[in-house]
């Protein structure tokens, strides 16, 4: 099942979407908003499974999917926890900087802001031309109702879709820590057009984490393709279980992980995109590896003028998510 949040007020107009993106149905005869849906989900997924069916038989009214028409899938979401799950990237980072890793603090889940997502095609603002900007992807779990101490974790992921952050890597230590120890400093946060249930990815979604390409590009050339199930230090089960493990969890909490990072063969840095590697899912990683390799960071951070894009196909080359597509103004 595939659903996505219209524009509409302040938590957006739930649709159910047609497994290709082309076409989308109201889901209002079952429930208004996607929270309201995670907070009964018992009552309304199998309500919305069965519009889902029938909006792929052509049986209910229909209209034109359009993603720059979605607001977030949750554009505000009750509660967000963090964490760089693919160890490749602080490592790489901190690596070029000449840093140690903290002892007991990398990679653990932190608090983040969920207030305010951006649309997935809504624009960024770059208003100091000072700032280190740093596009960064990855994946966001969206949760129901979980237990403190869940063992079964894998059940409460009730659906999945992309993640982009921009951050100031000015104010970032090399760990990935701001200068007080505290949340990286994301200035923007966005989520994919559409959330996917687990069970709609197939053979991708196996060992708690999704196993596909991330392909994130920058004025329409590749900056990489890393795959999301390799290099992979905690699956997103296994985070969500993480964040359970002292208190419970309320249905429609987000558990992100990003960016997507994989390593070369030789374990160290990937190979840029250009050069037929994975290539990387933020710019910061990119210039540590430059950095690294060639003594020099030559990739820029985000500019005015720049384009953004962050997808994630299957395995016949479709669409999953939709894409996060932001342009970057002054």
């Amino acid at each position: 099942m595939k659903l996505a949040s219209l524009k509409h007020g302040r938590d957006g107009r739930l649709v159910v979407v047609s497994r290709d993106l082309t076409r989308a149905t109201d889901a209002f005869i079952v429930v208004p908003t996607l929270q309201q849906a995670l907070d009964e989900w018992e009552r309304c997924a199998p309500a919305l499974e069965a519009l889902a069916e029938q909006l792929e038989h052509g049986s209910v009214p229909s209209f034109r999917f359009h993603e720059h028409a979605c607001a977030a899938p949750l554009p505000r979401a009750y509660a967000r926890r963090h964490a760089a799950a693919w160890p490749g990237y602080p490592a790489l980072l901190r690596q070029a900087a000449g840093a140690e890793a903290p002892a007991g603090e990398a990679g653990g889940l932190r608090h983040a802001a969920s207030d305010a997502f951006l649309g997935p095609r809504d624009t960024l603002s770059a208003d100091d031309p000072a700032a280190s900007l740093d596009l960064s992807a990855g994946l966001a779990a969206i949760t129901g109702d979980v237990p403190r101490g869940a063992d079964a974790a894998e059940g409460a992921i009730r659906l999945v879709t992309l993640l982009a952050e921009v951050i100031r890597h000015d104010r970032l230590r090399p760990d990935g820590l701001d200068l007080d120890g505290a949340d990286a400093p994301a200035l923007a946060a966005s989520l994919g057009p559409v959330a996917v249930t687990p069970d709609e990815l197939g053979a991708a979604w196996r060992d708690g984490s999704l196993h596909r390409p991330l392909l994130v590009s920058r004025n329409g050339k590749a900056l990489g393709c890393p795959d999301a199930g390799a290099d992979l230090g905690r699956s997103l089960v296994a985070l969500v279980a993480e964040a359970a493990r002292h208190r419970g969890l309320g249905a429609g909490t987000l558990i992100t992980a990003g960016p997507v990072s994989n390593r070369g063969i030789d374990g160290g840095p990937g190979r840029p995109a250009e050069e037929g590697g994975a290539g990387y899912a933020c710019l910061a990683e990119a210039r540590a590896a430059e950095a690294l390799t060639a003594g020099w960071a030559r990739t820029p951070y985000l500019t005015a003028g720049d384009r953004l894009r962050v997808e994630m196909k299957d395995a016949g080359g479709h669409s999953i998510f939709g894409a996060i597509e932001h342009d970057v103004s002054s």
